[in-house]
């Protein structure tokens, strides 16, 4: 179950998915809701709407499931791991972890916000967001595609309440922060990393900019098999 970062939909995952189909995985790749148009209505939708759909679509297959989260969707898969942890076989958290119960990913919006567009990718870069490994093609791509996210989602704080989400195994992506430093982070207790401890914790660097499924998404789908097996 492929799940994107804010302002993406299920066609971000469009050179990682065929790659995991010929090795033998059946991916799910998700638009969240008020994610499948510019013009969707986005008001009231807060991240319980996101992970309600996607527990659904996971609650709709047999066996259990392999969550991907890319960026802002780790919260969403992380609400999902909290609601069914039986359901899960490991969570693949790419270029993003786990939020601590109560936090939320901290942008600040103004109050009457209804969504949050892309920013500039200057913008992006400067607030440690990097597009290295993206042309100006996938630049170019990748903005004409993207659709505002929910304000709501963006203001919204994780919820976690569930202890048994900790035995449902972890993979981190490490693409903009190196395996080494996040390792380091976990074991002296860093309070963004909360959620790792003591977890099933494998770490594998894939050094690129934080949108590894368009600036390398082979080497991603690697990573995402190899979690699966």
């Amino acid at each position: 179950m492929l799940v994107p970062g804010y302002w993406l939909g299920g066609w971000a995952w469009d050179d990682v998915v065929p790659y995991l189909e010929e090795n033998g995985l059946v991916p799910h790749a998700v638009t969240l809701p008020g994610m499948g148009s510019r013009s969707e209505n986005r008001a009231g939708l807060t991240l319980d709407d996101h992970v309600r759909a996607v527990r659904e679509l996971v609650e709709g297959l047999d066996g259990r499931v392999v969550l991907v989260g890319h960026s802002g969707g780790a919260p969403v898969v992380s609400g999902v791991v909290d609601a069914v942890p039986e359901r899960i076989a490991r969570v693949v958290y790419v270029d993003a972890g786990p939020l601590p119960d109560g936090a939320s990913i901290g942008i600040d919006l103004p109050e009457d916000a209804v969504d949050h567009p892309l920013p500039s990718w200057e913008d992006l870069a400067a607030d440690d967001t990097p597009h290295d490994g993206m042309d100006d093609a996938m630049l170019a791509d990748v903005r004409q595609r993207s659709v505002p996210t929910p304000a709501g989602v963006v203001r919204s704080v994780a919820r976690l309440t569930n202890e048994s989400r900790k035995r449902v195994p972890v993979t981190l992506v490490c693409s903009t922060m190196p395996a080494g430093e996040i390792r380091d982070a976990i074991a002296q207790g860093a309070p963004w990393a909360s959620e790792l401890v003591g977890a099933d914790v494998t770490l594998v660097d894939l050094p690129t900019g934080h949108w590894p499924l368009f600036s390398r998404p082979f080497d991603l789908a690697e990573v995402i098999v190899a979690a699966a097996r």
